[in-house]
């Protein structure tokens, strides 16, 4: 609950935003009198006076409007000096996605989170630890870029991974990698050389950058997650397809990170285990 501000305080605290939003307009009192219909002498007294008695709500109103700053922030009821529109606006942003692996909006937000713990849900399988041979497999009948561009963006990201000092921790449906093994569903045709290669890939990364990453597989029969990634507490970026929601605001960012720690208690193979489910798929291929 938050501690009641005296009203002569809140008073002399409105007084002096009034005249700091004055100062970042810029405007003069003459300027912000007509701009809100008032005589300058009434701006010069909401400057100039020492009483506890606040404006009427219009007034304050108005005076927001015209310099672009909340009411609340006059009124020392939010530390935002924004409205709630430029809040919603900053905080959250909407950017085209036509694909995720090859899109530099992702490597640059991969870049700006240096140093923090990036969380990451990928959409299938994780873009940046597949091998060239599944990439090519994949982008063959995509149109618009090409699969040797795809392939770059990957070595990109494995060669950024090396060098930067964040921890990445990835999670994905148990099922999405047990469905590729078996060449099925979306995988249906894919060689089983290039299964077993993936598998191996899997399993050399991991022990490469274990534990700086670390990556978990839940079951989507007790959880679920919409792919996404959360990039330190900066900021979290929602895949909707076509498009990425991207939110900077910091309750949404904890909300979202808390989802994904949730994804990572309720594992149903964890990091530590991740290895030994890969060489049980792999010896199922051979069999």
């Amino acid at each position: 609950m938050k501690n009641k501000i005296d009203k002569r305080l809140r008073a002399d605290q409105f007084r002096q935003r009034l005249n700091m939003a004055m100062k970042d307009k810029p405007t003069t009192q003459s300027a912000l009198a007509r701009a809100i219909g008032v005589d300058r002498s009434t701006i010069s007294q909401l400057l100039k006076g020492d009483g506890a008695r606040l404006p009427n709500a219009q007034v304050i109103g108005e005076c927001a409007t015209a310099l672009g700053v909340s009411a609340d922030w006059l009124l020392s009821l939010s530390d935002r000096p924004e409205s709630a529109a430029d809040i919603m606006a900053t905080s959250l942003s909407m950017t085209e996605a036509p694909r995720a692996l090859i899109d530099e909006q992702i490597f640059n937000w991969h870049k700006e989170a240096a140093g923090y713990k990036i969380r990451h849900v990928p959409a299938a399988l994780p873009d940046m630890l597949k091998t060239q041979e599944l990439l090519e497999w994949e982008y063959l009948p995509h149109p618009g870029r090409t699969t040797s561009q795809a392939v770059g963006a990957s070595q990109d990201r494995l060669t950024w991974m090396r060098g930067a000092h964040s921890d990445y921790e990835i999670a994905f449906p148990r099922h999405e990698l047990s469905t590729f093994a078996r060449a099925e569903g979306y995988y249906t045709d894919l060689p089983r050389d290039v299964r077993l290669r993936q598998l191996d890939q899997f399993a050399a990364l991991n022990h490469q950058f274990y534990p700086r990453l670390r990556v978990y597989l839940f079951d989507a029969r007790r959880v679920y997650s919409a792919p996404l990634s959360v990039f330190g507490p900066l900021f979290a970026v929602l895949y909707v397809g076509r498009n990425y929601v991207a939110f900077r605001d910091t309750e949404r960012v904890q909300a979202f990170a808390a989802h994904f720690d949730n994804l990572v208690r309720e594992a149903a193979i964890s990091a530590r285990d991740f290895p030994d489910q890969l060489q049980i798929l792999r010896d199922q291929i051979k069999n």
